[in-house]
């Protein structure tokens, strides 16, 4: 056994010297994963008091209660995010990075508006919900949407590397995939949601429903970095409704207002107010939802 064991470890410590871009020794802490996964716990608690948590809080206890999870909330926030600036720009001050959290947290209030507008949306546009409380506690969108509204106040900051952690905290825990990046407007729902990809330069306008398996994707990314901070992905308009399946392409491509697009759609072109895009035999059509007639817009092939 001991000989065994020396031998594996001679093997792995020679990959250390030969595959050095993966090791992290000598220098920076990176972020924790454990401990960014528990402030997420912690926002989430501290956004719906009572209803994350083992322990009840009786309203006697609410505000010291905050008050408690807040600050430890920011200080965690602020030692994850003083090791990633130690990557970037080591000359940071832990003080500075304070500042930029706290003004973060500031806004916690108007989050909070918003994620009660996203669950009246769930709510009223899903005939299972037995209540707005059933939403709050099974609904896997509301802890996706709710991490990642949080994580794009980091994201305008430009904190560095903990809004990705906790999104993709989120996305572990529920099958949802949204980047820090993306632009959402109020009454967001997102139905089932497994298998939902959106990406960075998205822009969502309010009272959006998406569903399962729907991707909000870059048209191409063989340019790698040199895309960095270009519009790649699509912009919804308000009061659409994307059905499962279906994938957007294109930094350039707009679903105009009121639109509908139908499952398994492929989507690489902008679509005017109040379409409903749709399969039929083997051709995308598009078709204006004011017209009685139900005339034909556009005809494509796929």
């Amino acid at each position: 056994m001991e000989q065994n064991v020396t031998e594996i470890t001679d093997a792995i410590f020679q990959s250390y010297r030969r595959v050095g871009r993966i090791n992290n020794t000598d220098g920076s802490i990176l972020p924790s994963k454990g401990v960014i996964g528990s402030i997420c716990e912690s926002l989430l608690e501290l956004l719906f008091p009572g209803v994350y948590g083992e322990e009840p809080i009786y309203s006697p206890h609410l505000r010291n209660v905050t008050a408690y999870r807040l600050r430890g909330i920011a200080t965690k926030l602020t030692i994850e995010l003083w090791k990633s600036y130690q990557l970037t720009h080591p000359l940071n001050s832990a003080a500075e990075i304070e500042q930029a959290v706290l003004r973060c947290l500031k806004k916690l209030p108007e989050i909070r508006e918003l994620l009660e507008t996203d669950i009246e949306a769930a709510f009223a546009g899903d005939p299972a919900a037995a209540g707005q409380d059933e939403v709050i506690v099974a609904y896997p969108f509301v802890e996706a949407v709710a991490i990642q509204r949080v994580a794009h106040l980091f994201y305008l900051e430009k904190l560095p590397l903990v809004p990705r952690i906790m999104t993709e905290w989120a996305h572990s825990r529920t099958g949802i995939d949204i980047s820090p990046g993306t632009e959402i407007g109020s009454h967001f729902f997102i139905d089932h949601g497994t298998g939902v990809v959106i990406g960075e330069t998205s822009k969502i306008g309010s009272h959006v429903k998406l569903y399962q398996g729907v991707a909000l994707i870059a048209r191409s990314l063989s340019p790698g970095q040199a895309l960095r901070g270009q519009k790649r992905h699509p912009s919804i308009e308000d009061n659409v409704t994307v059905y499962s399946g279906s994938s957007i392409m294109g930094g350039d491509t707009v679903v105009g207002t009121g639109s509908t697009i139908g499952a398994n759609v492929f989507l690489t072109h902008s679509v005017p107010p109040r379409s409903v895009v749709y399969h039929d035999k083997g051709r995308l059509q598009i078709r204006d939802k004011d017209n009685r007639e139900g005339r034909l817009v556009e005809d494509w092939m796929i």
